[in-house]
C-alpha cells in the first residue's frame, strides 16, 4: 500500500489535483500495481479525505505556517490548548511503537504537526496496516497528511520526511 501512496505523492503534487477514485485506481493498475494494494490504498485515501474534510486551515501572517483546527460539521471549532497533553491509548502504543510515537513527538516540538494535524496522523497511522507501524511508513503517512491539506512542509521538514537513516552521520 506505501508504495501505492508514494506513487500518488509524487505525481499529484497536491490533493486536489488528484484524480477521483476510479480514474487513479485505473491509473495505477497501467503503472503495474497489484489489485489489492490499489484497493487498500484507495481506501485509506478515502478515509484520509473523510480525516481533512472536517480540518479547519488557518494560516499565519506570512502564509508559511497553518493551524488546523478538526470540527465535525455540526461542531464549533475549538483550538487546543498550548498547554494541553496528548496521552495515547494502550492501542495506540501498541500499534504506533515507541519510534513513531517518539517521531511524532518530535514533529510536534518542531511545530511541523499541530494538535489538529497531529490527530490526522494518528488516526491515519491506526489505519495503517503493521504492528507497529514502520518509522519509515509513519513518515509516508505525514506526507500525505501535508499533502491532503495543502500544507506545504519546509525543506528541512521534507528532507527529514523523505531521508532514510542509512547513510547519515550522527553528528
Amino acid at each position: 500500500m506505501f508504495e501505492v501512496l508514494v506513487f500518488v505523492y509524487e505525481n499529484y503534487w497536491r490533493g486536489d489535483a488528484c484524480p477521483e477514485p476510479e480514474q487513479l485506481g485505473r491509473k495505477l493498475s497501467a503503472h503495474g500495481f497489484d489489485h489489492d494494494e490499489i484497493r487498500e490504498a484507495l481506501q485509506w485515501l478515502d478515509g484520509l479525505s473523510l480525516a481533512t474534510r472536517g480540518a479547519q486551515l488557518r494560516f499565519e501572517g506570512d502564509g508559511s505556517t497553518a493551524t488546523v483546527t478538526l470540527r465535525g460539521p455540526d461542531e464549533a471549532a475549538l483550538p487546543q490548548s498550548a498547554h494541553a497533553m496528548r496521552v495515547y491509548s494502550g492501542a495506540e502504543q501498541d500499534h504506533l511503537g515507541a519510534e513513531c510515537l517518539g517521531f511524532i513527538n518530535f514533529l510536534e516540538a518542531s511545530n511541523v504537526l499541530d494538535g489538529g494535524l497531529r490527530e490526522i496522523v494518528i488516526e491515519r497511522a491506526m489505519a495503517a496496516p503493521g504492528d507497529p507501524v514502520a518509522l519509515d511508513e509513519l513518515k509516508i503517512i505525514v506526507l500525505m497528511v501535508h499533502w491532503s491539506t495543502g500544507i506545504e512542509p519546509d525543506a528541512l521538514v521534507l528532507d527529514e520526511l523523505c531521508e532514510t537513516r542509512a547513510g547519515r552521520i550522527a553528528h
